[in-house]
């Protein structure tokens, strides 16, 4: 029986703009349909800030600067990345494929992500989205629409949004039968679209789920051998940056643990990273490891030469 992997693709994967985007996926296709070629079934995750903020940032100045477009919540903008994201992904991902004559199809999901209402972060959001303003600005848009605004290193008032802790997958059985028919799937983009569970049913909520940790319950929910965190370093270091930096080819939970006590990892970039890993390493059943590296490095990682592998 085939092993199965979910991969995050980090934002190096990915780019700023539709055209360097496109580029950057050609390199991201091939990673991927290496891993297919080698036997797995790939299941891809990826991140959409700078793609999100950019849709958001657009909708946002058109309706407030004379555009007459509608005011677009922020759950529309997610779904609308995740389709355009899913659309480059899927398109290189198929050339890829063609070019060697695989026989294997890829597809994109919309996918939400149930929420807690009841979630801490919703009480304190973090997460800066939209552009800047001023404060009379601020407060104007924070009267009508309920927003929160904070200031933002000198440079104006922004929205922040919550990031709530991800709770269930709404389509995971359509990814789970799409796996189980040989394709390639991507789904969770932007840690999937929040939503929050109602008496008529779920609604969107104006949040931000970390990528990772959506990733990380989809590789526990399918069932996942392995998950795969793909960043900008070839394997996760301690004392980064300074003259003793010392590469970790593996590390156990408890390692991990100590790590973090310890102030190791940057709670922005690495931290979120090997939290996520843990938490797929502790809740699983079947023996399941993580494993953070490079984009390039993917399929080396995966025989054991560079990575680093989380375990109990």
């Amino acid at each position: 029986m085939a092993k199965r992997i979910v991969v995050a693709l980090g934002g190096n994967a990915l780019g700023n703009t539709p055209e360097e985007q496109l580029d950057l996926v050609r390199h991201t296709a091939k990673t991927i349909v290496d891993l297919s070629e080698a036997g797995y079934e790939v299941i891809v995750g990826h991140g959409n800030g700078p793609q999100v903020g950019m849709i958001n940032l657009a909708m946002e100045f058109s309706s407030t600067k004379g555009g007459n477009t509608p005011f677009m919540p922020f759950p529309e903008c997610g779904a609308m990345s995740q389709g355009y994201i899913g659309y480059h992904l899927q398109q290189a991902i198929q050339k890829e494929l063609k070019a060697r004559h695989m026989d294997k199809e890829c597809a994109s999901i919309i996918t939400q992500v149930v929420v807690d209402e009841k979630d801490p972060g919703f009480a304190k959001p973090t997460k800066p989205v939209g552009s800047f303003y001023t404060k009379e600005e601020a407060d104007k848009i924070a009267a009508e629409k309920g927003f929160t605004f904070v200031e933002d290193a000198g440079r104006g008032y922004r929205r922040v949004v919550p990031s709530p802790i991800p709770q269930r997958i709404v389509e995971l059985k359509v990814v789970e039968q799409l796996v189980k028919a040989g394709d390639i799937v991507i789904t969770v983009g932007g840690g999937g679209i929040p939503v929050v569970e109602t008496a008529e049913g779920l609604k969107g909520v104006a949040a931000v789920i970390d990528k990772d940790r959506s990733s990380a319950l989809l590789a526990e929910s399918i069932g996942a051998d392995m998950l795969i965190i793909l960043t900008a370093v070839d394997r996760v270091c301690i004392n980064y940056n300074k003259p003793d930096q010392k590469e970790l080819p593996t590390m156990s939970l408890s390692e991990a643990e100590q790590y973090i006590a310890e102030k190791q990892f940057a709670p922005g970039s690495m931290l979120p990273k090997v939290q996520s890993c843990m938490e797929f390493v502790k809740n699983n059943t079947n023996g399941g490891t993580a494993l953070i590296t490079s984009l390039q490095k993917a399929a080396l990682a995966l025989k054991g030469e560079t990575g680093t592998i989380i375990t109990k």
